[in-house]
């Protein structure tokens, strides 16, 4: 069965029309969820719209509202939206060309994939896809979805194109409210270092397969033990221990670390380091947090 697209129209640069379709690119229906049931009798319980004066009401009696003071509502018929007929209402104009790193991801909110809307469709798609490709660049435009007009990126992914609906910038809170008063500070130099070698040794490729929902996976085996009959094992969370200070937590850190460099003979290359870690030790004696880094780095070079 053909996935359903949410939106039908056109795809549009200067003289330039397309017709696609756009389809949702993430799903949530695999998630576990759960149905609110009574507790005696198991019934899944129905919700129903209740009027405070009126008791249960049907659905087909239920009309939109726009409270434009307390408590004060204007009334807002299907034939008013109707009525409010914009360009983006079916057509995704391109109104500009960005560079794909300059949209901060915290204004990305909700994936879309989109196709041509027939055969006669697919060559003009793919020039407007290469094209992008090409260059590097993403479009911006806009589209109206659930009864909002929406401001999108448009990209080349695969043989389609990425579609990605913004966040509009009221929607996104400043940060002063929240690292206002985080001090800049001045890192240690060494345990700077330290920091970095370690963010070395767990450098990697991302692979989202790599990093499944364990507590998803744990509810599921929960559910199945209980589907058996058998009492769900509750297992308890792993203890961590106290961390003192930046120091013991780095060295703790670089000792559990299974990426270990092979021993290598000391050359005069070799012996700059030492010294400058020996000369650095002086000062050390004085801080037990650049002392600890110090056993630390050592460490982890064995």
């Amino acid at each position: 069965m053909a996935p359903r697209a949410s939106w039908k129209g056109y795809l549009k640069l200067s003289l330039v029309s397309c017709p696609v379709r756009l389809y949702p690119a993430t799903s949530a229906s695999e998630r576990i969820s759960f149905n609110q049931l009574h507790k005696k009798t198991h019934n899944r319980i129905n919700m129903k719209p209740v009027d405070p004066e009126l008791g249960l009401v049907e659905r087909s009696d239920l009309v939109k509202g726009y409270e434009y003071e307390d408590k004060q509502y204007i009334i807002i018929e299907d034939s008013d939206l109707d009525a409010v007929r914009i360009e983006s209402n079916h057509t995704m104009n391109i109104e500009a060309f960005v560079d794909e790193d300059e949209v901060d991801v915290i204004y990305q909110d909700a994936p879309y994939y989109m196709a041509p809307d027939g055969a006669m469709a697919e060559e003009t798609f793919a020039v407007l896809r290469e094209a992008m490709r090409k260059s590097g660049k993403l479009a911006i435009a806009r589209l109206v979805l659930s009864s909002r007009e929406r401001v999108v990126t448009i990209g080349a992914r695969e043989n389609g194109m990425f579609v990605c609906t913004l966040r509009n910038p009221n929607e996104v809170r400043g940060t002063a409210e929240y690292f206002g008063n985080i001090p800049a500070g001045n890192p240690d130099p060494e345990m700077l270092q330290l920091a970095e070698a370690l963010i070395k040794q767990k450098e990697t490729t991302f692979d989202p397969k790599n990093y499944e929902d364990r507590y998803e996976i744990a509810l599921m085996a929960m559910i199945r033990e209980k589907l058996k009959g058998h009492k769900p094992i509750i297992a308890a969370a792993p203890e961590r221990g106290n961390v003192i200070n930046l120091m013991d937590a780095l060295k703790a850190s670089l000792s559990q670390s299974q990426s270990k460099p092979p021993a290598k003979s000391k050359s005069k290359a070799d012996e700059k380091p030492a010294a400058k870690a020996k000369a650095a030790a002086g000062g050390a004696a004085e801080n037990p947090l650049k002392a600890n880094l110090l056993k630390a780095v050592g460490k982890s070079k064995k």
